[in-house]
Parts: structure tokens; C-alpha cells; sequence
């Protein structure tokens, strides 16, 4: 009896180191799941996770273009900029003697005709740059250099008044108001004499432009039937016989004013140049 208890205790003990070793290797099994599985092999971010350290991003606003026809051509785009602002080109021809062929032209040219990356977030048809005394409105972009400042503005009207503004009250533009009025080679030209772009080949693209899309009948319609580039030699009678220069007047406005020529208000009071100053008594009839 002694023999046989003894080996059922040997058989009992050898039973629980078995069922003790499974436990305790499924607990071990156990605790590394969900460390394998959750923390280290899951790519993916907890829904709860908080998010307060993700990086900001920032929303640029993307620059308009203008509405384009289907299977429209360049000369379709520069035909539509002509009826577009050939008004107020001839406006500003009768205001202040550039020729709205000249001013046309340049606007197709710099602006790209109407299209540029500057006109269209400027309003700027003419490529003014800021220049000293500028207090209006800038937008930057590359040109000769990164990030120049140019002018801004909030109507494209605005852009070609100040057009006729630049040329007509700095000096080194002034002797372009002494050519005929549809003189648009001189004009041409003579902008490229006066600095207004660096390019070699300015005049050439803008007499290129006034004549491809014959922009001269503009001058044309402004001058009225006067073609040629005779000075009309007829003065006419005004109901005042002197004028008084008062701030803002130029010898156009007045002439204009007046029904005069520039070059027969020059010739009534002797002057060489379209200087005058304020105070100054202009002659508005032979004496």
C-alpha cells in the first residue's frame, strides 16, 4: 500500500507542474497582446487622440484670371482690350494730347493685353512703379528685379489717367507734346528716348501694334478729319483775350479750353517750350 500511495503522489505531483506551466505561459500570452497589436504595430493614430500639436497650413487665395471665350485667339483677346478701353484712351487723348493710338499700344503691350499677372491683381495696365511721392494703393512683383513695388489701383480707369498724369507733368516726357498730335512714330520713339523702358526694341513693338490693329483712327476720330501732319494755320476768335495760369493748368488744357492748338498758343505769346508758371498772363488773340 505504501509503494502504490507513493506513486499516485508522484503521478498527482507531476500533473499540477504541467497544468501550472499552461497558466502561466497563456498569461504571458495574454499580456503581450495587446502591447504588440495597440501600441507598437497600429499605424494608424487613435480616433481620441489629440490633435492640438498638427501643423498649420496657410490658404493663399489664387489670382483670378479673367473669363476667356473657348478657342479664343490673341487677336481676339487684343481686339476686346481695343473695344474695352478705346473710349477712354481717346478721353484721355482729348485731355491731354497723348495719342490714344500711343496709349492703346502700350496698354496691349504691358498689360498683355489685359491678361499680365500685374494687370490683373493691380489694375495696373501701364507697368508705374511706385516712384517716389507714391501714396496709392502697391502690389509687388518681379520685373527687372524680385518684388518691385508697383502702382495699384481700383479701377482700370484710375490706371490710365495716371498714365496721362506720369508723361504729362515730368520733364523729360515734355518734349513729346511738341509732335503732332497723330505723330504716334515720334511718340513711340520718343518713349524709349525718355527712359520709359529699357527694352531696344519698344518703339518697334508699339508702331508694330498701332499699325497691325490700325489704332491711328482713333487719333483719327479725336483730331477729327485733319489726316495729315500739318499744324492748322487758321486761329480762331475766343470771347477773352488773356488767360491767367492757375494751379493744374497746362498749356494743352488751356489751348483745349480755348479751341487753340498748343503750338498756336506758343506762337501768340512767344514761347519756345510748354513751360509756364503760375500767374503767368498767356495771349489768347494776335495782338
Amino acid at each position: 500500500m505504501n509503494k502504490k500511495f507513493k506513486f499516485s503522489m508522484f503521478i498527482l505531483a507531476l500533473l499540477l507542474v504541467q497544468v501550472g506551466c499552461k497558466s502561466k505561459k497563456t498569461v504571458v500570452a495574454k499580456e503581450r497582446t495587446p502591447r504588440v497589436i495597440v501600441q507598437k504595430n497600429d499605424p494608424k493614430p487613435s480616433v481620441d487622440a489629440p490633435i492640438v500639436d498638427a501643423p498649420k497650413v496657410e490658404v493663399v487665395t489664387p489670382v483670378v484670371t479673367p473669363p476667356t471665350k473657348p478657342n479664343e485667339t490673341y487677336k481676339d483677346v487684343v481686339s476686346r482690350y481695343i473695344s474695352t478701353y478705346s473710349e477712354i484712351a481717346k478721353q484721355e487723348m482729348e485731355l491731354y494730347g497723348i495719342p490714344a493710338s500711343i496709349t492703346l499700344a502700350q496698354g496691349i503691350l504691358e498689360s498683355g493685353a489685359g491678361k499680365g499677372e500685374l494687370t490683373r491683381k493691380a489694375k495696373n495696365h501701364f507697368g508705374i512703379k511706385c516712384h517716389a511721392g507714391w501714396t496709392g494703393d502697391r502690389a509687388y512683383h518681379d520685373d527687372d528685379e524680385a518684388q518691385e513695388c508697383f502702382r495699384k489701383y481700383t479701377d482700370p480707369k484710375n490706371s490710365f489717367r495716371d498714365h496721362s498724369l506720369f508723361l504729362s507733368e515730368r520733364s523729360r516726357y515734355r518734349f513729346l507734346f511738341d509732335l503732332d498730335k497723330d505723330d504716334y512714330k515720334g511718340w513711340a520713339k520718343g518713349l524709349r528716348k525718355a527712359g520709359y523702358a529699357t527694352d531696344p526694341k519698344y518703339p518697334n513693338k508699339l508702331i508694330s501694334i498701332i499699325e497691325r490693329y490700325n489704332l491711328k483712327s482713333y487719333d483719327d476720330k479725336v483730331l477729327g478729319s485733319r489726316t495729315s501732319n500739318k499744324e492748322v494755320t487758321y486761329i480762331p476768335k475766343t470771347t477773352k483775350k488773356t488767360h491767367t495760369v492757375i494751379k493744374g493748368d497746362t498749356l494743352y488744357s488751356i489751348a483745349k479750353r480755348h479751341q487753340l492748338t498748343v503750338n498756336q498758343l506758343r506762337t501768340l505769346n512767344g514761347l519756345t517750350s510748354n513751360d509756364i508758371s503760375i500767374g503767368q498772363t498767356l495771349y489768347l488773340q494776335s495782338q
